[in-house]
């Protein structure tokens, strides 16, 4: 048989429930100021910075290595001083047909891929490539000797633990004993250790949330409204903090270079050069353009 059904006094949405959600969302406004005052930027090395821009330089030339022209910068100076010696037919001709003719001996040179194997050189080679050559040497930061860490370890207990223990802490004491609101749908009894914290009834249903329950309830579900106000990646969101915790992503590794090096080598070792460009300069010339038509259909317009 199901129990009797209870009714909340008004005072509680009002004296309970709004205040909490109040003193949540104030402590995490103040939580994101607080935070970005006491943030201090990170000192990176210039190794490290040329090492990243090494390793971004050998995945663009992998990915987009097929649009690199094939004929060298010197082809192409002698192609432009040929030009002022053709027929205007023959330099059109030669313009659209750059890259399959010399321009001076007017033979169909070989393929090749100078400017693509050339980036690939400097980067694989076996004696003087960056990736064979440069070693760099890898010292693991010990986080208990290391003042930076230990600070910005300080500085996330300061602003993250302390004042959930405090506020937490505070709500349980001021507001304990209440029944601040129902969720809308029937729960099971494995619910009532999580939404009725300080509660211990047998026979109240489960779907009633006690008053510390519901102050972590607002922990986890004003992320939304934290981000239409401060915008994303902001530092009032105590859940994402507290997940970064559990799984251990506040404390990254220092990356090896070395080890990114390698990998790097070996994805462009294995890149084969197809130019993607092979043919477009007779595909161009072979697309029928319609020159005839256009000129029609230009003459009607203007005359009629």
């Amino acid at each position: 048989m199901a129990g009797p059904e209870l009714f909340l006094d008004s005072s509680i949405r009002i004296w309970v429930v709004l205040p909490i959600v109040f003193i949540t969302f104030l402590v995490g406004v103040i939580r994101h100021y607080v935070t970005q005052l006491l943030h201090s930027d990170k000192k990176v090395e210039l190794e490290q910075v040329s090492d990243s821009q090494v390793l971004l330089r050998s995945r663009i030339l992998r990915e987009n290595g097929k649009y690199l022209p094939k004929q060298s910068k010197r082809d192409l100076e002698e192609g432009r001083l040929s030009l002022h010696s053709a027929t205007p037919c023959h330099t059109l001709w030669m313009v659209l047909n750059w890259s399959q003719f010399h321009p001076t001996t007017g033979q169909q040179p070989k393929h090749s891929s100078k400017a693509f194997a050339m980036r690939k050189h400097y980067f694989n080679n076996a004696e003087s490539g960056f990736f064979k050559k440069v070693k760099r040497k890898v010292i693991p930061k010990n986080p208990m000797t290391d003042t930076s860490m230990v600070t910005d370890m300080m500085k996330g207990n300061l602003t993250n633990v302390l004042p959930m223990i405090l506020i937490g802490g505070w709500i349980n004491w001021a507001f304990s004993g209440f029944v601040t609101t129902k969720v809308p749908f029937p729960l099971t009894l494995r619910f009532k250790p999580m939404l009725q914290r300080g509660i211990e009834l047998l026979s109240l249903d489960a779907s009633w949330v006690s008053s510390a329950s519901w102050y972590f309830l607002n922990v986890f579900g004003l992320r939304s409204m934290y981000n239409l106000l401060l915008g994303h990646n902001n530092a009032a969101d105590q859940s994402s903090i507290m997940q970064d915790h559990m799984t251990g992503a506040a404390m990254p590794v220092p990356p090896d270079p070395n080890k990114a090096f390698k990998s790097e080598w070996e994805a462009l070792e294995i890149v084969n050069h197809h130019w993607a460009l092979e043919s477009v300069e007779e595909e161009l010339i072979c697309r029928d353009l319609n020159f005839g038509g256009m000129v029609s259909r230009e003459l009607k317009t203007t005359m009629f």
